[in-house]
C-alpha cells in the first residue's frame, strides 16, 4: 500500500512586511499592523527536502537586465553639497535618515531643502513633531525659505502624518522628528524602541507604495549614536550624519550608508544668521591666511570620505613654569600628539620633556587622519627651533615608533589639491611618483631627516631642486 504524502498546510503572510506565520493572527507580530495577516497558497514539499515547504511567489523573477533603470534615478535636491553625499540626490520612494545634534542646524537645512525643492515646480511637505507651524514659519520667513509649493503641519500622529501625505500628494516628506511620532497600533510611550521601530517601519512602507521621497529627522545620544534602535538604520535606504562644533560656523554631513551611492561622501555647509549654504572648497576654512610666515605652522592635506581638504596644525613651544611641563590640544588627538612628541624627543633628539608644548588647528578641523602625524611633527620642530615654514609647503605621511615615515592612502588625490591650490612644496615619504605639474617633493624617510628638510624649505625660500 503506497503511503500518503503530507498534507499541504496553510500559510499565512503580511502584505505589509511580508512576514509569514503558521496561523491567522488578527496583528501581525512583526510590524504590528492590524488586519494585514491574508492566507497564501503552499505547495507541499517534495521527497528529500526534509520537509521544508516553498510558497507560490506573488510576481515572478525577472532578468536583470529588463527591469527599468529609470525608475531609481536621482532628482537634485537643489542643495549642491547634499546632492554630493546623496551621490546625486533622492530618489523616489527612498527613505533618507538625518541625524545629528539638537541645536546643529538639522531642520535649517531641511528647510532649505524643501525650498529648493518647490523652486523646481514640486510639491514639499514638511511634518513637525516638535515645532508649530508658526515657528517654522518664523523659520523660513529669516531664511528666506517661504514658497506656496512648500506645505506645513504640526503633527505627531502617525495615522494622521499619513493622511497628510495622501491628502497633499508631495513627492518630498520631512518627518521632524521620528522619535516624536506616535501611533496607538503598538505600546509604549513616544520615542521608545516599539514607537520609533514602528513609526519608521509604517513611513518606509508608505514611502515604497506611494514613490515619495522621505527624509527622517532622527535624535542621537550623548555618544553621538542615532537614538532608538539598532535596526533603525537597517531600515532606511541613507543614513547621514550632520555634524559641527557649537563654536564654529562650520557643518559637515557625512555619509554612513547609501543604497544608491557612495557611503564616504562628505558635505560641507556653513551656518549663519540667515540661514545655511554649501561651501564648494572648503579648504580655505581650515588655513590661517597671514602675509608672511611664522614659526610653529605646518600645512597638511587629509582626506575627509572621498574628499581631500587642507588643514593647518599649530605649535608652540614654551619654557615650562611649573613643575610638570603642560600638554594641550585643541582638534587633534592627545594620545597621537603625545606620541608624535616622544618620537621626535627619541629619535630626533629634539628636547621637549621640560617644554610647555600647545596643539592646535585652525577653524575647527579636527585631525584624525594618520597623514597628518609629519605636519604636526614639522609644527612642533618648527616651534621648537624657531623656525618658519613656508606657506606653499605640505606635509604628508604617518610617522612610525621606530622614526620612519611611511605613505598613506590617497596620495595622488592630496597631491593634486595641493598643486591646485597653488602649494609648491611636498614632504612626502619615499616611492610616491604620480607628482603633478607645478608641485615638487621632498622625500623624507625618517623622522630625523624632517629637520634638515625643513631647514633646507626655509633657508633656501622654496628655490631648492627636487630631491
Amino acid at each position: 500500500m503506497t503511503r500518503a504524502g503530507p498534507k499541504a498546510r496553510s500559510q499565512y503572510r503580511c502584505s505589509e512586511c511580508r512576514h509569514v506565520t503558521s496561523k491567522w493572527v488578527g496583528r501581525c507580530p512583526d510590524c504590528g499592523t492590524w488586519g494585514t495577516i491574508n492566507e497564501v497558497a503552499a505547495i507541499t514539499a517534495r521527497p528529500g527536502t526534509a520537509g521544508h515547504r516553498t510558497v507560490v511567489p506573488s510576481s515572478p523573477a525577472v532578468p536583470i537586465s529588463s527591469i527599468d533603470p529609470g525608475t531609481t534615478r536621482h532628482f537634485r535636491t537643489g542643495v549642491s553639497e547634499l546632492d554630493r553625499v546623496l551621490g546625486g540626490g533622492l530618489v523616489p520612494g527612498s527613505v533618507t535618515l538625518l541625524a545629528g545634534d539638537p541645536g546643529v542646524g538639522k531642520s535649517t537645512l531641511l528647510l532649505e531643502v524643501v525650498h529648493r525643492w518647490a523652486e523646481t515646480g514640486r510639491r514639499a511637505l514638511y511634518l513637525s513633531g516638535e515645532e508649530s507651524a508658526g515657528q517654522i514659519r518664523l523659520r523660513a520667513e529669516r531664511t528666506g525659505c517661504t514658497h506656496d509649493e512648500v506645505y506645513l503641519a504640526a503633527e505627531s500622529d502617525l495615522p494622521t502624518a499619513l493622511g497628510h501625505i495622501e491628502a497633499v500628494q508631495p513627492s518630498l516628506v520631512v518627518v521632524d522628528s521620528v522619535q516624536t511620532m506616535s501611533t496607538t497600533e503598538v505600546d509604549g510611550v513616544t520615542g521608545g524602541v516599539t514607537q520609533v521601530r514602528a513609526v519608521t517601519t509604517a513611513l518606509t512602507m508608505a514611502a515604497k507604495t506611494t514613490g515619495v521621497a522621505m527624509i527622517l529627522v532622527g535624535h542621537v545620544t550623548k555618544d553621538g549614536a542615532i537614538a532608538g534602535p539598532r535596526s533603525l538604520e537597517h531600515l532606511v535606504d541613507v543614513v547621514l550624519h550632520f555634524e559641527g562644533d557649537r563654536a564654529s560656523a562650520l557643518r559637515m554631513v557625512r555619509g554612513v550608508k547609501n543604497r544608491f551611492g557612495a557611503a564616504d561622501e562628505v558635505g560641507c555647509f556653513q551656518l549663519h544668521d540667515s540661514g545655511i549654504e554649501g561651501i564648494v572648497d572648503p579648504s580655505g576654512l581650515f588655513r590661517d591666511q597671514r602675509p608672511t610666515p611664522v614659526a610653529g605652522t605646518a600645512v597638511t592635506v587629509t582626506l575627509d570620505g572621498k574628499r581631500p581638504l587642507i588643514g593647518e596644525v599649530q605649535a608652540l613651544v614654551a619654557e615650562a613654569t611649573a613643575g610638570i611641563p603642560r600638554r594641550a590640544t585643541s582638534g587633534i588627538d592627545s594620545s597621537r600628539a603625545a606620541m608624535i612628541l616622544a618620537v621626535l624627543e627619541k629619535r630626533a633628539k629634539l628636547p621637549l620633556g621640560k617644554s610647555d608644548v600647545y596643539l592646535s588647528t585652525v577653524g575647527g578641523m579636527r585631525l584624525s587622519d594618520p597623514s597628518s602625524d609629519l605636519a604636526l611633527a614639522a609644527a612642533i620642530a618648527s616651534a621648537a627651533r624657531d623656525v618658519p615654514m613656508l606657506a606653499d609647503a605640505v606635509f604628508i605621511g604617518e610617522v612610525g615608533l621606530a622614526g620612519d615615515i611611511r605613505r598613506v592612502t590617497g596620495m595622488d588625490r592630496r597631491l593634486a589639491e595641493a598643486a591646485r591650490l597653488g602649494f609648491r612644496w611636498a614632504m612626502v615619504p619615499p616611492g610616491v611618483k604620480d607628482v603633478p605639474a607645478g608641485l615638487q617633493i621632498i622625500t623624507c624617510e625618517d623622522i630625523g631627516r624632517l629637520l634638515q628638510g625643513v631647514q633646507r624649505i626655509a633657508d633656501n625660500g622654496g628655490r631648492s631642486k627636487e630631491t
